[in-house]
């Protein structure tokens, strides 16, 4: 009888090792930029029979380097990471690890990050908000091969395929390059620094801004700073309640 495909078998770089003896732990690695976030979502696996922590990272760079040490089964990340984001993460763990899935856990607003997750390669969405148990739930689900999202969400899906399409924000039709600058725009960053944390030149931003105020028909881009700040201070409002 063949043993199960072990993440020690993807293909991708680093060494590979044996697969572990059937009804092991299986093994998360949890990719978050703040480190109480980490420790409290650390400490809720670590309760469980079915379930360990093998390794932290709090960028990309990071997490990229512990997948081939440490082999995880799952990758449990935020949207948010200081450098490259978390969609850029799963995007290279789809590309150099196609049999590693990715849960997004967030304080963003799933209606507007869920399907981007989605389409980059993740396997499930869940607000940080959910709760311990949701957390527990999502985290199994995607574990045992399945895609796991809100009720809410997964209607809202269903919807867009079925062609019954709700009125949505033209924000969702931003690229994730130009949804990535917008967020950065609110966050009050300059060109210069925008080009900096993603790795970009300042021309190619300047190209991403003038398509986002395009396709949010603003004049101008004192408008497009103004829009993007609000934006931002609503989604922190939004997350904090």
């Amino acid at each position: 009888m063949k043993s199960a495909k072990h993440p020690a078998q993807r293909k991708g770089p680093g060494p590979l090792r044996s697969a572990p003896p059937a009804g092991a732990r299986k093994r998360v690695l949890l990719v978050d930029d703040h480190p109480m976030m980490r420790a409290g979502l650390a400490a809720l696996i670590r309760q469980q029979p079915d379930l360990e922590v093998c390794a932290e990272a709090g960028s990309v760079a990071e997490a990229l380097a512990e997948i081939p040490k440490r082999n995880p089964d799952l990758v449990v990340t935020d949207i948010t990471l200081p450098g490259r984001g978390g969609l850029e993460l799963i995007k290279d763990i789809k590309a150099l690890y196609p049999d590693l899935p990715a849960l997004v856990i967030s304080m963003h607003d799933e209606m507007l990050h869920a399907e981007r997750s989605l389409r980059a390669g993740a396997r499930g969405y869940l607000m940080k908000e959910a709760g311990a148990e949701k957390m527990l739930e999502a985290i199994r689900r995607v574990l045992s091969g399945h895609v796991y999202v809100s009720e809410r969400m997964s209607t809202r899906i269903f919807d867009n395929l079925s062609g019954q399409r709700e009125r949505r924000s033209p924000i969702e039709r931003l690229t994730d390059r130009e949804f990535e600058v917008f967020q950065l725009i609110g966050e009050g960053k300059t060109t210069r620094a925008i080009a900096q944390q993603l790795n970009l030149s300042s021309k190619t931003v300047d190209v991403h801004r003038g398509h986002i105020k395009e396709k949010l028909a603003l004049p101008d881009s004192t408008s497009l700073v103004g829009h993007a700040v609000r934006w931002v201070e609503s989604q922190n409002s939004g997350n904090s309640g």
